[in-house]
């Protein structure tokens, strides 16, 4: 009983400390996870209109996309199918020159349909409450994660608490009693449906974190590989001592080999050098509604001969089990792994975890409310009593 209590100490007052937090979190999550499927239907210029002629190569729409943002660094060129507009995507960060902007343009026509600013886009400003909660990312990102480590102790905690004393009242603990008074509603909704969210709740506590901190990660790595150390990405270097010989520019080069061996990808996107003497970058995707089945592949940029790598962002058939398990971490998190079920199972579970917070604070609130009210009960007792 005195570990119950000292448990249920704990519970109280790091979920009254973190419940803000934790709905802030739950909330853009559950927001977020149909944020693609928005997207294509809102965003016409997603969309072109596919036509029976080849498709500029990423030498062209480079150009006419550093034409429509000459101040930007591009980072990618990225083929949907023939049915959805290229995306230029230019980014830096923290060169003194911040910016996330993508050119959407007809691959056919070279038509720049949308210059967008993508850290002004409503998903990006939700993305950014879910992992920084609008704060700067330095003090945003640790702030989330350590109170997602809390949550994750209360997770557990919960599970304590929740277990019943006898086998008999099993039953009971498992569902929601209705026609009760809504202080015991309030209780049963925190309690029973925080059971039954535990096992996901645990899920998107452990994927965040992997994202929220190098030692949980690398933790996380290391049990899953049996002992293997987290390389972190890198983009390897290419042949200083050769220079291009091709007749076609190197970027186009890689485009037209990856086209030819992912011949049905859903994406194919390739990558300039990102600094001087690195190689050139591409990844062919074979379902757009997952990244974890991507392959990612590097070339060097004078002699076109593929490096390799020892990092997870590597071909998926090279993969260990740990480096897919890393891979999948994103599509794990958002239910995207299970496909259009698992995001809808994400989303309601989102809304139960930030009704969480509220239903505990209900409870807190009325058993403090409780508190303050029998005192003066027992006095107008003990008035009765007397005058008796």
């Amino acid at each position: 009983m005195n570990f119950k209590k000292t448990i249920n100490k704990l519970h109280l007052w790091l979920g009254l400390s973190s419940g803000l937090v934790v709905f802030i979190v739950a909330v853009t999550g559950c927001i977020y996870a149909f944020q693609a499927e928005i997207k294509d239907l809102t965003y016409s210029f997603l969309h072109v209109e596919p036509q029976d002629k080849a498709v500029l190569p990423p030498s062209e729409i480079s150009k006419i996309a550093e034409a429509a943002y000459p101040e930007g660094h591009l980072h990618a060129v990225l083929y949907p199918t023939k049915e959805k507009s290229v995306q230029a995507i230019f980014f830096s960060y923290g060169e003194g020159n911040d910016h996330y902007q993508i050119a959407y343009i007809n691959p056919y026509s070279g038509e720049v349909l949308k210059l967008k600013d993508e850290y002004a886009d409503f998903f990006r400003i939700v993305l950014d409450g879910h992992f920084y909660l609008w704060l700067p990312p330095e003090i945003g990102q640790p702030v989330v994660a350590s109170f997602t480590l809390i949550f994750l102790f209360m997770v557990i905690s919960g599970l304590i608490l929740w277990w019943p004393k006898k086998k008999k009242n099993l039953k009971q603990s498992l569902k929601i009693k209705w026609s009760a008074r809504w202080r015991r509603k309030n209780y049963d909704l925190h309690q029973v449906l925080g059971f039954y969210v535990m096992t996901f709740a645990l899920v998107f506590a452990i994927t965040g974190l992997v994202w929220g901190f190098i030692w949980f990660r690398d933790g996380v790595y290391f049990v899953a590989s049996g002992g293997d150390q987290f390389v972190e990405y890198y983009n390897p270097l290419s042949d200083s001592t050769q220079t291009y010989q091709g007749e076609i520019p190197a970027l186009d080069a890689v485009w037209m080999k990856m086209n030819a061996e992912y011949p049905d990808a859903d994406w194919i996107e390739v990558h300039p050098p990102e600094f001087e003497g690195s190689a050139l970058a591409a990844n062919a995707n074979p379902d757009a509604s997952t990244y974890w089945k991507s392959d990612y592949r590097y070339f060097d940029q004078n002699t076109l001969e593929e490096i390799s790598v020892d990092h997870f962002y590597n071909r998926f058939e090279e993969a260990t089990i740990a480096q897919k398990i890393m891979r999948m971490n994103y599509d794990v998190h958002v239910g995207a792994i299970a496909g259009l079920p698992g995001k809808i199972l994400a989303f309601f579970l989102s809304a139960i975890i930030a009704s969480l917070p509220v239903t505990g604070f209900l409870i807190s609130w009325g058993r403090r409310n409780k508190a303050k009210k029998e005192p003066a009960a027992q006095r107008k007792s003990n008035m009765v009593l007397t005058e008796v």
